[in-house]
């Protein structure tokens, strides 16, 4: 391992930016707080020495492979690389050959680092169980799927599942700063200065990933023209044609972002999912917060659909669900699939007028006094005074009981008033119902 961080500082002008940052202890680690933090479980690990077999699981750039390296390092144990794309059955004998002769030899324990571990079939995996039991090899696998589904059971169940998060804006903020002062392994022998637009078009462009952040870093900072005194300036043209994308016009706390918003949410509210869609692909294109977008949905599903589908709330929040569970980069398909069942599915917001309203007898009214008949009446005091007398338990008229529910001065106010649109239609017709009932209840009772 020493060898190994050796060699990454003497080859520091012949490998990528990235790969010359990487952290060398957790020290120097960014992010993964919830883990690598004072008294947390992985630092706890490193600082007790102790050697058990985990599984990272996290999105693509946020350190699997770099805390891997930390921890061999950190054990002095005999490190082995394995991507389970390019290897099989044989290739893991092999590793488990030279992990004995290491321990056997040089009392060395050996850390396998498998990438991509889920990629293994269930015979792959199957090799490894003995060898991880018997303490041959300690495993460390490294997955962007939920390893609940991809690692079979009995492997599961001998290692310690982490999950790493996606990296924010400060944590890459911090990396890229890194990197611009660093002279040893970094680019602070150069003199660079990044304007403050193109700064945040890399940290937005990188979602999270501190890889694609420090090798978009490397490429600006090769392509800016040295200028008197060998400044380089990395403007955002130059961000742009390194990451070989383009910043679209879209200001997350400016005008544009509320325009853009505004333009999705009337596009589903008008029904139009290809326009929707489009609106979507701009704010996520942007770098928009996917869990903003799904806020808006869900309030969406609520305000502008409410129960002519009542699904459509249920839709939203599987939505929000369904990115927490999938994450970057494949969470724009559930985003997708919302956005066109909510612009399709049909309109009402009668539940959103209906609380409106209330709401406004609530304010000009006050606070008006409840119903003797539909109070509660724990104490005998109060039913001496009257407190519930005359409820009648709907469930005991066949499921409804004609009485009133509303104070005095609101007797037959009406708030509600479902559409003709969806399942608000036989909302309506139930409420026709039982109103035709009440009319005729209070015939009868007068006559």
């Amino acid at each position: 391992m020493e060898d190994l961080f050796e060699a990454s500082g003497k080859s520091a002008k012949k490998t990528p930016l990235a790969d010359r940052m990487r952290p060398r202890n957790l020290g120097e680690f960014v992010g993964q707080e919830h883990l690598v933090g004072p008294k947390k479980i992985l630092r706890k690990f490193v600082e007790n020495k102790e050697l058990v077999s985990l599984i990272f699981w996290g999105p693509p750039g946020v350190g699997k492979t770099t805390l891997a390296l930390i921890i061999a390092h950190a054990m002095k144990a005999h490190f082995i690389s394995f991507s389970a794309v390019l290897s099989g059955v044989k290739d893991i004998r092999a590793v488990i050959a030279e992990a004995k002769e290491h321990l056997k030899f040089y009392r060395e324990r050996t850390i396998l680092f498998v990438d991509e571990i889920h990629r293994f079939n269930k015979t792959q995996q199957d090799a490894f169980l003995h060898h991880v039991e018997d303490g041959t090899i300690t495993l460390i696998g490294a997955t962007t799927e939920n390893p609940s589904f991809e690692v079979n059971a009995p492997l599961l169940s001998r290692c310690k599942v982490l999950i790493l998060e996606q990296l924010t804006e400060d944590h890459l903020k911090i990396i890229i700063n890194n990197a611009l002062s660093d002279k040893e392994r970094g680019l602070g022998n150069l003199t660079i200065e990044v304007k403050e637009d193109a700064f945040s078009f890399i940290l937005e462009r990188s979602h999270g990933e501190a890889r694609v952040a420090l090798n978009t870093l490397e490429s600006a900072a090769m392509l800016s023209v040295p200028e008197q005194g060998n400044k380089r300036i990395v403007t955002l043209e130059i961000a742009q044609e390194s990451m070989q994308q383009k910043a679209l016009l879209y200001d997350k706390g400016g005008e544009e972002h509320y325009n853009v918003i505004s333009a999705f949410i009337k596009s589903m509210r008008g029904s139009d999912p290809d326009a929707a869609l489009y609106w979507l692909a701009r704010m996520l294109e942007a770098g928009e917060d996917p869990l903003f977008i799904a806020r808006r949905m869900i309030i969406f599903a609520l305000e502008d659909i409410g129960n002519a589908d009542p699904a459509a709330i249920q839709v939203a929040v599987a939505v929000k669900d369904a990115f927490h569970f999938v994450g970057k980069p494949e969470g724009w398909i559930p985003l997708a699939q919302g956005v066109t069942y909510l612009a399709s599915a049909p309109k009402s917001n009668a539940s959103y007028k209906a609380y409106q309203d209330a709401l406004k007898d609530v304010k000009e009214k006050g606070a008006l006094g409840v119903p003797l008949h539909i109070r509660n009446a724990p104490t005998s005091l109060m039913k001496d005074i009257g407190y519930g007398k005359g409820y009648k338990y709907p469930h005991s008229y066949g499921g409804y009981a004609e009485q009133s529910y509303l104070p005095g001065e609101l007797q037959d106010k009406e708030y509600y008033k479902p559409t003709d649109n969806g399942f608000d239609k036989e909302i309506r017709k139930r409420m026709e119902y039982n109103k035709e009932k009440r009319v005729q209840n209070r015939k009868d009772f007068s006559e």
